[in-house]
């Protein structure tokens, strides 16, 4: 079963899911098969079929449920720690350089609060709490304007890939002598 954005059963779903399955193993015991209960119960045939392997198992006990499948996420009074963490700087957490990556948050993250996030969702949960992409703000002191601009005169177009010119017949969508 797949779940929208991400999403899973609320506590109040995963309970009525487990009420399904009890309600299964009771019929498992009377004996009736997994097409019929499938259809009175409204669920997929397969379910009801690895319930039964569960139940054959384990007993009802199989058929409980285990808690919500995800790991748990950092909650808000949370965050204001990890902000602690990040202006302690990279060089308290073991890096020899100033610079956070992505990469380095989420390190911090998995063994502090011990909650592992990916790339992607680390950086959104540092721009919610408003944290911003950093950019240097000058240029480098030994920066050389005029060999800048002569370089991507002269030399980038040379190494840059020509552009393909459209001919006739080049289109994927004709063909030669076809006009």
């Amino acid at each position: 079963m797949r779940y929208a954005q991400g999403g899973g059963l609320t506590p109040k779903e995963r309970a009525a899911r487990e009420r399904l399955r009890l309600d299964a193993a009771e019929r498992f015991e009377r004996g009736e098969s997994n097409v019929v209960i499938a259809s009175e119960l409204r669920v997929a045939r397969r379910s009801v079929e690895r319930w039964r392997r569960a139940w054959r198992e384990a007993g009802v006990e199989g058929l409980r449920s285990s808690g919500p499948a995800s790991v748990p996420r950092l909650d808000p009074s949370q965050m204001d720690p990890l902000e602690g963490e990040l202006d302690r700087g990279p060089r308290a957490h073991g890096w020899q350089d100033q610079r956070w990556t992505l990469m380095r948050v989420k390190a911090v993250i998995r063994r502090r609060f011990r909650v592992t996030y990916s790339i992607h969702e680390v950086w959104g949960l540092l721009r919610r709490a408003g944290w911003s992409c950093q950019q240097p703000v000058r240029r480098a002191v030994e920066r050389d304007e005029d060999a800048v601009r002569g370089w991507v005169r002269e030399t980038w177009p040379s190494v840059e890939a020509p552009r393909r010119r459209s001919t006739p017949g080049s289109s994927s969508r004709t063909r030669p002598g076809c006009r």
